[in-house]
């Protein structure tokens, strides 16, 4: 016979009317597997870690497949995840991040004021480094 109102109603019997309690583990062990999962599938955007003035460009467009950005400043100075960086570093960089995530690109975001031999520079290190998915930063023109 169940009782109304009580714990035989929610489908938890009691035994020798002591209380019951719920074992939180197994929910605790899942919560910790989907954290699990959700970091080592995500990607992350490793960004240049300066502020640059970009050129603007009417044609323009969003990209979605971005891993890393290396920045150059108007002097000429690359930056990636906000630490200065020598032209030859960069080849380096790039082919390590190449290794953890073979489908990102990287980004450069130039100063429209910084050299264009510069920024040929930092790209002929992208290409070497085996990047295929290079692309060059700028803001849309209204």
């Amino acid at each position: 016979m169940l009782r109304l109102g009580g714990t035989a109603a929610a489908g938890i019997q009691e035994e020798d009317g002591g209380d019951v309690e719920i074992n939180m583990m197994p929910l605790i062990d899942m919560i910790f597997i989907l954290l699990i999962f959700f970091l080592v599938t995500a990607s992350f955007v490793r960004e240049s870690g300066v502020e640059v003035n970009r050129p603007e460009a009417a044609t323009a467009e969003s990209k979605e497949n971005v891993g890393m950005v290396v920045g150059i400043t108007r002097e000429g100075h690359a930056f990636i995840d906000g630490q200065q960086v020598h032209l030859r570093r960069i080849r380096g960089l790039v082919e390590a991040f190449l290794v953890e995530n073979a489908e990102g690109g990287v980004i450069i975001d130039a100063d429209e004021a910084c050299s264009a031999g510069r920024l040929v520079a930092v790209l002929d290190q992208c290409r070497m480094a085996g990047a295929e998915n290079i692309a060059v930063a700028a803001g849309r023109k209204e």
